[in-house]
């Protein structure tokens, strides 16, 4: 409104301009057109106005429709923020009374599960008194307290039970058997194919080839002073008797017997037989065993692929080649136990060259058995731990007859190994005092068990028959009862490849017709 006051206001100062110029230019037309000036003025002051006014009036309307616009908005949005309101009123309402109405059924609830814990604890009540009177009638019906009952119970349980068990062990060994023995005799098989070696088995005499009968009267000497001094040096017993054209040394220590060998053949092939020659011969042909001890030493180890060994161990592998265990080689026994370990350890996927050597070494000990006091076993485990060997190979030589329980696979590899080279057709032989103390206590070690009656070992102690007293032990006690007789016989007995347990029970009735 206030800009249409000021364009009225300039307008009339414009129209008083023109007034004023009109005057001063028309002074003569002064006094006639003043009138007619100032009419027009006034019309246009009136008409100013009234524009000034019309402008005002439309700027008014245009606030009030403004205001009255806003005012509307305003209105809508607050019956809408109302009605928003009383939505959300009703919501927490609705809430309200939802959670009342599950409060009231929770507490129904609660006073229902009240009163079945009342009628629970009083059916249990009554069931107690009615177990109680159950028990006492049983009592009296069958004559046995509770104690007594609980006991038979206890008993028909336990029975069946042990049946089961034994059931159990029965099939799970059997399985367990099937699958183990499958997968060692494909090893043992693809090993033994692979490592065949010849046995002879050794004895404790030599035979020297002799030119002519005459060199016996030689080497007998003047009054048997040759063949003394020959004895003497060498600690070997040389037999001269009809045999045509040889002389046999006898002795049990096989260096001896080899050293005796040589020193005569190098005094036949000389010729010259006296004391002092002989004596010189026997020192040579020391001096050839020790080279030759060597020598067979470090060809074991490059036969089966072994090195770093220390060489005082290498000498006494060398040594092995003259001692025989049952009549089989030493050195030759360790040699096939170490390519049947290291080819097992192939099998498997293990360290071949460590198996390889805990097989060459597990019978160390026999070089120094017949020197020093203690079992090849104990020896051997001393050297290896005095050259510094691996725990492993120390653990395998000590456990390789069960003396010690074994504590990796390659162990137990060398353990199968040595009984496959001993359990060989020919391999070894055993004394006739060994082979009947071996049957004598397979036997007795059957006879201590409860139960049985009488025990045979047959089949050259490869097998043992024990009969029982059926009255005392039961189909399902069998079972445990030739465990319990294998672990006794592995842990008391040193036997080659393996023993057959085979318990008997036999039920007999007898009547008579008359």
């Amino acid at each position: 409104m206030l800009p249409y006051v000021i364009e009225g206001i300039i307008i009339v100062v414009v129209c008083a301009l023109i007034g004023i110029i009109l005057f001063s230019n028309y002074k003569k037309n002064v006094e006639s057109t003043i009138g007619n000036a100032q009419d027009k003025a006034r019309e246009i002051i009136d008409e100013a106005l009234k524009t000034a006014e019309t402008k005002k009036r439309e700027s008014l309307l245009e606030v009030k429709e403004e205001s009255i616009k806003a005012k509307n908005e305003l209105d809508k949005e607050i019956k809408e923020r109302r009605a928003e309101a009383q939505r959300y009123e009703r919501r927490v309402q609705q809430k309200e009374e939802s959670i009342d109405k599950k409060s009231d059924a929770i507490e129904k609830k609660e006073a229902g599960l009240i009163k079945r814990e009342e009628e629970l604890a009083k059916q249990k009540d009554a069931i107690a008194r009615l177990n109680e009177e159950r028990v006492q009638e049983l009592e009296r019906i069958s004559g046995l307290t509770s104690e007594q009952a609980k006991e038979y119970l206890l008993k028909i349980v336990e029975d069946e039970v042990k049946h089961e068990t034994a059931v159990m062990i029965k099939e799970l060994e059997s399985r367990a058997k099937e699958e183990a023995d499958k997968k060692a005799k494909e090893y043992v098989v693809t090993a033994i194919q692979k490592c065949a070696a010849d046995h002879v088995s050794e004895t404790a005499i030599s035979v020297v080839q002799l030119p002519n009968d005459e060199m016996k009267g030689r080497i007998i000497g003047r009054e048997g002073r040759n063949i003394r001094t020959l004895e003497t040096l060498t600690g070997v017993e040389l037999i001269i008797d009809d045999t045509p054209e040889a002389v046999i040394l006898s002795g049990f220590d096989p260096i001896r017997r080899e050293v005796a060998r040589i020193a005569l053949e190098k005094l036949i092939v000389d010729g010259r037989i006296h004391p002092a020659r002989i004596e010189e011969m026997v020192e040579k042909a020391q001096k050839e065993v020790e080279v030759m001890i060597k020598e067979e030493g470090e060809s074991a180890t490059l036969e089966v692929g072994v090195h770093g060994i220390h060489p005082e161990l290498v000498k006494l592998l060398g040594k092995m080649k003259f001692r025989t265990s049952y009549g089989q080689n030493a050195l030759k026994h360790s040699i096939e136990v170490a390519h049947l370990t290291g080819l097992l350890a192939a099998e498997m996927g293990l360290d071949v060259r460590m198996a390889k050597r805990a097989g060459l070494l597990h019978d160390i000990g026999k070089a120094v058995d017949h020197e020093m006091e203690g079992s090849h076993i104990q020896l051997g485990a001393e050297l290896c731990r005095k050259y510094k060997e691996s725990a492993i190979v120390i653990n395998a030589v000590e456990s390789h007859h069960g003396d010690v329980e074994a504590q990796s696979l390659i162990a137990c590899l060398v353990q199968a190994a040595d009984t496959i080279s001993a359990a060989r057709p020919g391999a070894r032989r055993e004394t006739l005092e060994t082979y009947t103390t071996r049957l004598k206590q397979l036997e007795e070690i059957t006879n201590n068990f409860k139960g049985v009656d009488k025990s045979f070992a047959i089949q050259a102690g490869r097998e043992v028959r024990v009969m029982v007293v059926p009255e005392q032990i039961n189909d399902s006690d069998m079972i445990l009862l030739a465990r319990d007789i294998s672990k006794q016989i592995e842990d008391e007995l040193e036997y080659p490849g393996q023993i057959k347990v085979n318990v008997i029970r036999e039920s007999r009735v007898v009547d008579y017709a008359k």
